[in-house]
């Protein structure tokens, strides 16, 4: 699909809207006489001073609409938008759960909406139904997390933050992975390097806070897979963790122990006796040749003895990771993995939907005919509030299959504090190692990002620069009027 705007540049809205329908997209500026010939199908967009006209040609079929120039150039964009999206609908013969919604983060806008129509719910309720488009179902679900999540985000402080470490390797790549990871057979040298350098970011940053005044509330230490380092350089990160924040005062501390091919039972006695009390043990699927077709080292029994060793250890929390729409899964076997992380007694349930992402070697290779209908695979969700699991935080990503969602579901008590403040966006976000973007909050919901060095051998080479944008977090919080008493 090419996507011709003539004098019409918001082109950012209508391109996301049109990969909801189509992967093959494209922009050109100029006048359709200069492409309409050599290509198919397209949308076009022309406007004049008066008004915008849109043209959609589909597999032979034509659509044509005009809509009047509104001051408001939001609004402008979202009544063409909206036009298109109609359009879609009816060639692509397809309605789209979330309507027109294309962001990240339905829960956030739906709160953003919240305040600005003053706390009025029924209106923000219609704006999504009727402004966007979105379902009754995508509805309830957002309204839901919005619900629960009220509490929470009212008793955040301004100066309260969270803290996050990178470790980037793994045993190996999964296929639908995209993230910044190394394999960590053959990378024992930078291994080495790279934790001493982490351990000494995280203790420049414990400084940097102090002098921030900002108060820790939750430390998440994620990947990669964090289990896959060796027991040893584990215990050292943190150990310097613990060396240089107090975290007797911590709401949450959770570690990704994600892979069962490399949590042992002495790294998980590590974690807990360093102070976490939240790990994550990710079985994907319950289905060993699902498994194997997503380059897991792993069996489903692998899963189970990993997740009973950590109950037996004896952690507060304990979250399973389920990815609906792996290749080669059903819905009934899916069903089965919801079935068994339940009977486990799973505190969470985070369920994602695959992502094809570019970097994953399931696009690379050519591999994404082979899911199945992901949507009444999430219809299977159901079991997990029959359960007692609720919904507590979401967010959607580009190149979802069927642009659904990533949901966590928690028992009561057990909803990972973490995982709202970094996806609402409403807390600090401090971060250490490679890939670790720091996001400083204001009082006001603006947001300043940090980055650190994307890959571990970068990361070490360069390692005063990291030091140095550390000092960032400093003058931000000045900037933005930080309370210092």
């Amino acid at each position: 699909m090419v996507i011709i705007l003539d004098n019409f540049s918001h082109h950012y809205e209508i391109e996301q809207l049109t990969r909801m329908f189509t992967k093959d997209v494209s922009v050109e500026f100029g006048k359709r006489k200069d492409f309409f010939k050599n290509i198919d199908n397209y949308l076009y967009v022309r406007q004049n001073s008066k008004k915008i006209f849109i043209y959609l040609k589909y597999n032979k079929k034509e659509y044509t609409a005009s809509i009047s120039i509104q001051e408001n150039k939001d609004k402008v964009q979202l009544d063409v938008c909206r036009v298109a999206y109609g359009f879609y609908t009816k060639a692509f013969e397809k309605q789209l759960k979330w309507g027109m919604l294309t962001g990240v983060r339905p829960v956030r806008l739906m709160r953003n909406l919240y305040a600005k129509n003053n706390n009025d719910i029924d209106k923000v309720i219609d704006i999504f139904r009727n402004k966007y488009l979105v379902s009754e179902e995508k509805i309830k679900l957002c309204l839901d997390i919005f619900n629960l999540q009220k509490d929470i985000i009212n008793k955040k402080n301004i100066n309260d933050y969270s803290l996050y470490i990178s470790i980037p390797f793994c045993p190996t790549r999964c296929s639908y992975c995209s993230f910044v990871s190394l394999p960590s057979k053959n990378s024992d040298k930078l291994m080495e390097e790279y934790v001493e350098k982490l351990c000494k970011e995280i203790e420049y940053t414990a400084k940097t806070a102090e002098k921030a005044k900002l108060n820790l509330k939750t430390i998440y230490i994620g990947g990669g897979t964090p289990t896959s380092i060796s027991a040893q350089q584990l215990y050292t990160i943190m150990k310097a963790v613990k060396d240089n924040f107090d975290i007797s005062k911590i709401e949450e501390y959770t570690v990704e122990a994600g892979r069962p091919d490399c949590t042992t039972k002495e790294k998980l006695q590590i974690i807990k006796d360093m102070g976490a009390d939240r790990v994550s043990i990710n079985p994907q699927t319950f289905s060993d040749d699902v498994l194997k077709a997503i380059g897991r080292k792993h069996s489903h029994q692998d899963f189970i003895d990993c997740y009973n060793m950590a109950k037996e250890i004896g952690f507060k929390s304990i979250n399973t990771d389920l990815i609906a729409g792996l290749p080669l899964d059903t819905e009934k076997g899916f069903e089965n993995s919801l079935k068994g992380c339940i009977e486990l007694g799973a505190e969470n349930i985070t369920v994602h939907t695959l992502t094809l992402k570019r970097a994953s070697n399931i696009v690379i290779n050519n591999q994404d005919n082979q899911y199945c209908d992901v949507s009444k695979m999430l219809e299977k969700c159901s079991i997990l509030a029959e359960n007692g699991y609720v919904p507590y935080y979401m967010y959607r990503q580009k190149s979802t299959l069927q642009n659904l969602e990533n949901v966590g579901f928690s028992l009561s008590q057990h909803e990972s504090l973490y995982n709202i403040y970094i996806m609402e966006e409403i807390q600090t976000i401090i971060s250490c190692g490679a890939g670790g973007v720091t996001k400083v909050v204001g009082p006001k919901g603006e947001i300043k990002r940090i980055y650190n060095y994307k890959y571990p051998a970068e990361y070490v080479k360069d390692f005063g620069q990291i030091l140095c944008r550390k000092d960032e977090v400093i003058s931000v919080c000045q900037q933005f009027g930080f309370q210092n008493d």
